[in-house]
C-alpha cells in the first residue's frame, strides 16, 4: 500500500471477532497501550515496522456536502520510523521540556474491527481511541478522542505496525502540546 493510500480505500474482508486473527491483533494493541502508558518507548519502538507511515491529519469542520472533514495538507503529525526515532531519542535528553516530567497517561483502545486487506498480507484494525492525559500537578486532565485505522504486518513470526492513520474528534485540541504518541 502507498503511503497515501488509506485502508478505506482499498478492499477489505472483515475477519470475525473472537478468531485467532482477530485476538492476535487486539493483543498487540493493547500491549503497545501498555507500553506507551510505562513510557517505554524503546519497546514501543520495536513494534514498529521500518516502513512506517504514522500521522494525525488535522479536522477541518465543514459542511457534510464539502466532503471529507480532515486537511489533505495539515497534520498534527506526519512521521515515518526515522522521524519517530528522533522524537523518542530527544526525549532522554536535556531539551525534553513538554514530557519531563514524563506526562501520565492511560489509553483505553475499544471497538476492534479487523479486517484483511484483500491482495495484500497486511491486517488493518480500525478501534476508538480515548487518551487520558495528566500532565505535571495540573488539576485539570486533557482528554483525546479519535479513531484508529493501523496496518498490521507480520515480520519473523511478530505483528509490527506499518502504518497508523489517527483521525481525532477535536477540530482544536485542548493540551498544550504532543509530546506523547498516540
Amino acid at each position: 500500500m502507498s503511503s497515501d493510500a488509506t485502508a478505506t480505500e482499498q478492499a477489505l474482508t472483515r475477519i470475525p471477532s473472537g478468531s485467532p486473527e482477530y485476538w492476535r491483533c487486539v493483543d498487540f494493541l493493547i500491549d503497545e497501550a501498555e507500553a506507551l502508558d510505562q513510557n517505554r518507548l524503546e519497546d514501543w519502538l520495536e513494534m514498529l515496522h521500518r516502513e512506517i507511515d504514522y500521522r494525525a491529519p488535522i479536522r477541518v469542520t465543514r459542511e457534510r456536502a464539502r466532503g471529507l472533514s480532515f486537511s489533505k495538507q495539515g497534520y498534527h503529525f506526519f512521521e515515518n520510523h526515522e522521524s519517530l526515532l528522533t522524537r523518542i531519542d530527544r526525549l532522554s535528553t536535556d531539551y525534553a521540556w513538554a514530557e519531563d516530567p514524563p506526562s501520565r497517561t492511560k489509553r483505553f483502545v475499544s471497538n476492534f474491527r479487523v479486517y484483511s486487506i484483500v491482495g495484500s498480507d497486511d491486517l488493518t484494525v480500525r478501534s476508538n481511541l480515548l487518551l487520558y492525559r495528566e500532565r505535571l500537578d495540573e488539576t485539570h486532565p486533557q482528554f483525546l478522542v479519535g479513531e484508529r485505522d493501523d496496518d498490521l504486518r507480520e515480520v519473523d513470526g511478530e505483528l509490527q505496525l506499518v502504518r497508523r492513520l489517527i483521525l481525532l474528534d477535536h477540530s482544536i485540541l485542548m493540551t498544550p502540546n504532543l509530546g506523547i504518541f498516540l
